[in-house]
């Protein structure tokens, strides 16, 4: 049962993460994008605080672990962010989002490498990955500067998987809290570089969203789903965010999806249910915590 929760809980991390790029657009069309970042990553802090604050005075303290292990994922996911964010700045989206998926890669080759748990099934649903990212975010051709960083990005987003794996027996909120740290690091270029933002009460509401729900939930998820579930299948798994932000933007922001991406995210689809059905995809030594 501990693998079917796993997966639930990947399932579920990817569809929330899937809701955020509609109101992302919303939000940092109207503010700079560092402010978004470092006010997003504060809010979730603050959600936090309270269960931080009870686990403290329960637990007599924390870990030096899980404080270790959320703050080295806070720190790939923050140059994550900000890797594909400048890199993006001198490619084309489409050219962004499949660099951004290759992360799937470098995380397969550390199971396989690294842990030693593989199989021609994970090399299958991997294969179908590539096919079908490349079919929905239809890529142009070419290398440049920005395609280089984005790549640099899709590191450091493997890097993050890897990291919470390595940590996933962590408490789950509490190594989300300290994940979301190292991302305050951007008001400093926002104060350097920008006036104090003036921010209307429908933006404060949707980065409040994005805050609870596609960072505190989500990401706490995806520890829980982690300790479960070997990277390798999580990193395919993962490849639900694209294909569910196409129907969400389609939802909210009227955004179409040609035939190709049909059949793109179809194949995405597909890559899930082998790595899924790989009898490599759980392990074994797990206790639940929660």
């Amino acid at each position: 049962m501990s693998k079917y929760r796993g997966l639930a809980a990947l399932i579920a991390t990817s569809l929330l993460w899937a809701t955020s790029f509609p109101a992302i657009k919303i939000v940092v069309s109207i503010v700079h994008e560092y402010t978004y970042t470092w006010l997003r990553s504060l809010l979730a802090m603050l959600g936090l605080t309270p269960y931080i604050i009870l686990y403290i005075v329960r637990k007599r303290g924390l870990s030096g672990r899980v404080v270790k292990g959320g703050l080295l994922a806070g720190i790939a996911y923050a140059l994550g962010l900000w890797l594909q964010g400048w890199g993006t700045r001198y490619t084309t989206a489409s050219n962004s989002a499949f660099i951004t998926g290759l992360n799937m890669v470098f995380v397969h080759i550390y199971t396989g490498v690294v842990l030693r748990r593989y199989s021609l099934r994970l090399a299958l649903s991997l294969l179908l990955a590539l096919v079908g990212l490349y079919y929905l975010t239809m890529p142009s051709t070419g290398f440049n500067i920005g395609d280089l960083l984005v790549l640099l990005g899709a590191f450091t987003w493997a890097a993050q998987v890897i990291i919470v794996d390595r940590f996933s027996q962590e408490n789950p909120l509490v190594f989300t809290f300290f994940e979301m740290a190292p991302a305050l690091a951007f008001i400093i270029p926002d104060m350097l570089f920008n006036e104090a933002p003036s921010i209307q009460v429908d933006v404060f509401l949707a980065i409040l969203y994005l805050a609870i729900i596609c960072s505190d939930t989500a990401f706490a998820l995806q520890v829980y789903g982690q300790k479960y579930i070997i990277p390798a299948t999580a990193a395919i798994i993962y490849l639900l965010e694209p294909v569910a932000a196409t129907f969400f933007a389609y939802i909210v922001l009227r955004e179409t999806m040609n035939t190709l991406q049909a059949i793109g995210a179809v194949i995405i689809l597909a890559s899930m249910f082998t790595a899924a059905l790989d009898k490599t995809v759980a392990k074994t030594h797990n206790k639940d915590t929660l």
